[in-house]
């Protein structure tokens, strides 16, 4: 059994990165419905005994109830910056029971079941650190440790191999997951462009509600295809 916990933006400024092709509303809109997908994994999972979603957004009591979740304010941790308020829920976590923790950021849409699993197997078999990795290989997107493994968090640029080199020289047993469940967050363009192509084959949760078959995804398909020939105008490719 696991603790999960999910800190979560606040959803007005969610996804700036985006603002070329969503309006702050769509912005909002999607940053909610990937959390609520990755909620509703983990309340359905065996292995999750709790799940905590840490976040200052004025909706996000009544999105933790709504998915059996306790919700913690920023401001009852007593501190700012998204590594010192996971550390400090972490410890708060682990002080108050004996399960490990896993983290999760709420931008994963292509989450399931299996890759909840995959990182608690593979926590039990190391019984250190797992890092899932972005889809790039350089960012964190989920962490599962026990009190022995508390990493030092180092979310940020290259914050993959910062985890894992830091757990490393603490003689921490490590390991770096891949998984397309836990690769793709989304923060850029692109990352939009990949979600909605797995999204025409597969029909899943909030984020397809959304996107799959709607206006909004069909709008945001002509922003990516005319963002991508802009770039090659750009790039001298179509310059007669």
């Amino acid at each position: 059994m696991v603790q999960a916990l999910v800190p979560l933006k606040d959803l007005v400024r969610a996804k700036t990165r985006l603002a070329g092709l969503l309006s702050p509303s769509e912005r909002r809109a999607l940053a909610q419905a990937m959390a609520e997908d990755v909620l509703a994994v983990l309340a359905a999972h065996p292995f999750v005994d709790s799940i905590n979603l840490v976040s200052d957004d004025p909706s996000a009591h009544l999105l933790a109830a709504q998915y059996g979740a306790r919700h913690w304010p920023e401001s009852e941790l007593g501190c700012s910056g998204l590594n010192n308020i996971i550390a400090s829920a972490s410890r708060r976590l682990l002080a108050a029971g004996d399960e490990p923790v896993i983290v999760l950021h709420a931008d994963l849409p292509l989450l399931d079941p299996e890759d909840v699993s995959a990182v608690v197997a593979a926590r039990q078999k190391i019984e250190g650190l797992v890092i899932g990795s972005d889809r790039h290989g350089s960012g964190t997107n989920v962490l599962c440790f026990d009190s022995a493994a508390l990493p030092e968090f180092c979310f940020g640029a290259n914050s993959c191999m910062r985890h894992l080199t830091a757990a490393r020289a603490r003689g921490v047993p490590a390991i770096v997951l891949e998984r397309p469940g836990i690769g793709l967050d989304l923060d850029e363009p692109q990352d939009l462009a990949l979600l909605l192509r797995h999204l025409h084959s597969e029909a899943r949760g909030r984020s397809a509600q959304l996107l799959r078959g709607s206006e909004l995804g069909a709008r945001i398909e002509v922003a990516l295809e005319s963002l991508r020939s802009g770039e090659k105008l750009f790039d001298g490719h179509e310059v007669g």
